[in-house]
């Protein structure tokens, strides 16, 4: 039985795991929280990635926790309203479509409980080094012992640390879309009724919208910038710089800075994406954010992971674990689906695709078998 190490535990970790199990795999996870991340923005399961989940057995629970808009506002610097909608959202797109969309700890906490009962599970620690030769890989971790595995999967985000220790430092591969965001949780102190609220002042703006039966918000805050300096990711220091491009707003503006200063799950990051000319090197591959990131801005991070990690599972097995046919047979036909859907980010700077580019992308692909 092979053995796989897949670092990350997020979306793509946990199906990877979960179907490299049931193909007769032997996957290990690790990841550096120390459970299942809180908090985080709605993410959407669209087109094809939806066949994932139902193949999975989860797409009546993933329905179940779907978020439940009824419209949106379109507010101006000073909190008027200057457009509704009731049948589109900017986050989720066409209300009266098949798509979903979650709280990201929800889906991730599915996808988890599913991969447990497939995987071996290490919270709390993170993969230090990588060697390889034609045996195998041996990882070191930063709490753990060394151990050796047949295959390595990175699949631990945007910054990842399996990238950069096989592939080289981010500043390679990393294309920057000139904006920032940062997003939290905070009581509904607006009253939000299941309607989405976005405003934005020049260069910077929110999405705020209600969850957990409109008793939470989610709030996002987006500014033009370039990539921070990697030393300025302390959360503080992060937490400092996004209040003071908030404080140059005006709508709502003391509470909005009360709920970022108090906020139990404050994330931030630039808008990049990840732009590699191969996904694998020898035993070592790349799934998902970590390999070929397409941004917030997309609206398709998810869905491009769920179907990445099924067909990379897929691949593997039907090559009985010979890993360099499958790596290729995984890139050679995912990357026209990551290509279409890294596009949906940079199609219209500032705002979001058109459907008809969303409806282009978001099916471009068919799962096998």
């Amino acid at each position: 039985m092979k053995t796989v190490l897949i670092s990350g535990a997020g979306v793509a970790g946990c199906v990877l795991a979960y179907w490299l199990g049931r193909n007769g795999f032997a996957p290990t996870v690790v990841e550096r929280a120390p459970g299942v991340r809180p908090g985080g923005q709605a993410v959407d399961i669209r087109g094809v990635a939806l066949d994932v989940v139902e193949r999975m057995g989860l797409l009546g629970r993933v329905r179940g926790a779907a978020t439940r808009m009824r419209g949106m506002s379109v507010l101006d610097a000073d909190g008027h309203e200057v457009h509704r909608s009731t049948e589109a959202t900017f986050s989720s797109g066409r209300l009266d479509s098949g798509d979903v969309e979650l709280l990201r700890e929800d889906l991730v906490g599915m996808l988890e409980q599913l991969a447990l009962g497939e995987a071996e599970f290490i919270y709390g620690d993170r993969v230090t080094a990588l060697s390889q030769d034609e045996r195998g890989v041996l990882a070191g971790f930063e709490h753990g012992p060394a151990r050796a595995f047949d295959l390595v999967v990175g699949a631990d985000g945007l910054h990842s640390a399996v990238r950069g220790l096989v592939f080289g430092p981010e500043g390679e591969w990393a294309y920057h879309l000139g904006m920032h965001l940062a997003v939290f949780s905070a009581e509904n102190f607006l009253g939000l009724d299941d309607w989405q609220l976005w405003q934005r002042d020049g260069d910077a703006g929110y999405g705020i919208y209600p969850v957990r039966g409109n008793s939470e918000l989610r709030v996002t805050f987006g500014f033009a910038s370039g990539p921070l300096d990697p030393g300025a990711r302390d959360p503080e220091a992060l937490k400092r710089q996004i209040a003071e491009r908030m404080g140059a707003l005006r709508w709502e503006r003391p509470r909005l800075l009360e709920a970022l200063w108090s906020a139990p799950d404050f994330y931030s990051d630039a808008m990049a994406q990840i732009r590699l000319d191969r996904w694998s090197r020898g035993r070592v591959v790349l799934l998902g954010d970590a390999g070929y990131c397409a941004s917030p801005l997309s609206g398709q991070g998810t869905s491009v992971a769920l179907v990445g990690a099924y067909e990379l599972a897929d691949a593997l097995g039907r090559a009985g674990g010979e890993h360099g046919s499958a790596f290729a047979r995984y890139e050679a036909r995912l990357r026209p689906f990551v290509g279409l859907n890294q596009a949906l980010a940079t199609e219209n700077p500032g705002g979001p695709a058109s459907e008809e580019s969303v409806g282009r992308a978001k099916n471009a692909f068919a799962l096998r078998g």
